[in-house]
């Protein structure tokens, strides 16, 4: 069985072929053989002695890349005459730019955009600082803050590096929920030194969305930013996960028929994501929890324990079990994992309770492989796409921020993101819901649309929001 190949390392191959019998097949043959699939061919009609087309072939990773361009230059009758790497070749440039929302096309035009009309609405925000919610970019624009110490998988690999993960969820903001947002990437060695900045930064936006800050300092960020600013902070990693899990679980146990105050949950992985789904989990009335490290379960007594981890020390595992993550998972009924590739086997899942729920949400391994459960689990999620109900944070955190903006929130509340979570759940319908499909698709452009609704009137109930609907 040839491994699987992925669109993140698809090769665009600018080619020439003769226009004789055999050479298309002879080429697609090549590729197959070499394990590519090939993605995309240019449509053509074969007139002269030799046609050029640009085909697509999806392979495994990148030295695959190099060794199907030299395959394809092989091939007889057929000539390479550039490739390129599609994924960087998106990169190029940068994927978000700024346009504007108005023409300059004649004098008055400039008149009023720019000097001396400008004037009138600067005096206007100077005489009531709120006009600039409604007057300026502030009113839908948010600022993606990093400083590139806990990027993705790679770990700290700095601010510069960090840009094109920050880049990107700009371009899902605007893409799924209308919102304008910007990266700003900080090169700066401190929590102290990032929570000085973005308050300097403040004025220019409408909220702050955290992203990719190692933890403990992340919590120590959000914490003082929610305190000195009046506007929305929101640290992806740690709520986005939540609200996606929270939802992802809610409907996973209504396959099961059961409800979740009466199972039993067992996390691995206690960094700033799993503390923030613990968190969320015993808010919703979850009826047991209990949270593994690399040493064991954490249980009250412990000592040299981080913020989270103390947490999870005073409010959850009442009656102090000890042990390994193989050890307390037996007998559980949930397991949500935020740690690490493999931790768990088969047998693992086997000692849990009948009708076991199972979210592997590491990336890009999942701590135990759907495939090693199959016919054990009775649900199965992953933040991968290429498995069945991808626990995805872009489900949240476009609408919720959407929803926040729209009302002018001064803060994103728990009860906006328990809002957020059951919009994203409700998004599958009665008949929809299985085992296979208890999230809605990332695509599913109404989702963001509902959670937006959702989380705007919860702004309002709760006496955040400084606007009407």
């Amino acid at each position: 069985m040839k491994a699987q190949t992925f669109a993140q390392y698809s090769l665009n191959l600018r080619l020439q072929l003769d226009n004789v019998p055999g050479v298309l097949g002879n080429l697609a043959s090549a590729v197959g053989e070499a394990g590519g699939n090939i993605f995309a061919i240019e449509g053509f009609v074969a007139k002269g002695p030799t046609l050029e087309r640009d085909i697509v072939v999806n392979c495994r990773d990148e030295e695959h890349m190099s060794e199907m361009a030299k395959v394809v230059a092989e091939v007889d009758g057929v000539q390479l005459l550039d490739h390129y790497d599609r994924t960087f070749r998106m990169h190029e440039g940068g994927k978000i730019e700024v346009l504007s929302l108005c023409p300059v096309g004649d004098s008055d035009d400039l008149s009023m955009a720019y000097s001396p009309g400008v004037a009138r609405v600067c005096k206007a925000i100077h005489k009531d600082p709120s006009v600039a919610d409604t007057h300026t970019i502030r009113k839908n624009t948010v600022a993606i803050v990093s400083d590139g110490t806990a990027v993705l998988g790679l770990g700290d690999i700095g601010p510069k590096a960090a840009m094109p993960v920050m880049e990107g969820k700009a371009l899902l903001f605007k893409e799924f929920a209308g919102v304008d947002a910007f990266p700003i990437c900080l090169d700066v060695q401190s929590p102290e030194e990032v929570i000085e900045t973005v308050v300097r930064l403040a004025p220019t936006f409408g909220g702050i969305n955290l992203e990719d800050i190692k933890a403990p300092g992340a919590f120590e960020i959000e914490a003082e930013l929610k305190r000195r600013l009046d506007i929305p902070i929101f640290h992806d990693d740690q709520h986005g996960t939540a609200v996606v899990t929270l939802a992802g679980l809610r409907n996973a146990l209504k396959v099961i028929d059961k409800d979740i105050a009466d199972v039993s949950i067992v996390m691995s992985g206690l960094g700033a994501a799993g503390v923030a789904v613990g968190k969320m989990l015993a808010q919703a009335g979850a009826g047991q929890i209990i949270g593994a490290d690399r040493k064991g379960a954490v249980h009250s007594g412990q000592e040299n324990l981080t913020a989270g981890k103390q947490w999870f020390a005073d409010h959850t595992n009442p009656d102090k079990r000890s042990g390994t993550l193989k050890e307390i998972l037996r007998g559980a009924d949930v397991f949500i994992g935020l740690s690490g590739p493999d931790l768990l086997e088969t047998e693992d899942v086997k000692s849990m309770a009948p009708d076991p729920i199972i979210f592997a949400m590491a990336n890009p391994d999942p701590e135990i492989k759907p495939e090693k459960v199959a016919g054990i689990a009775s649900v199965v999620a992953t933040g991968r796409s290429d498995y069945p109900n991808q626990i995805n944070n872009v489900l949240a955190f476009p609408g919720i921020f959407r929803g926040a903006l729209d009302t002018m929130a001064s803060d994103i509340t728990e009860g906006m993101k328990l809002s957020a979570a059951n919009a994203i759940a409700d998004s599958v319908t009665e008949d929809q819901l299985s085992a296979d499909f208890i999230m809605p698709s990332v695509f599913d452009m109404s989702v963001p649309q509902r959670v937006a609704e959702a989380v705007a009137q919860t702004a309002i109930d709760e006496g955040v929001s400084r606007q009407r609907l």
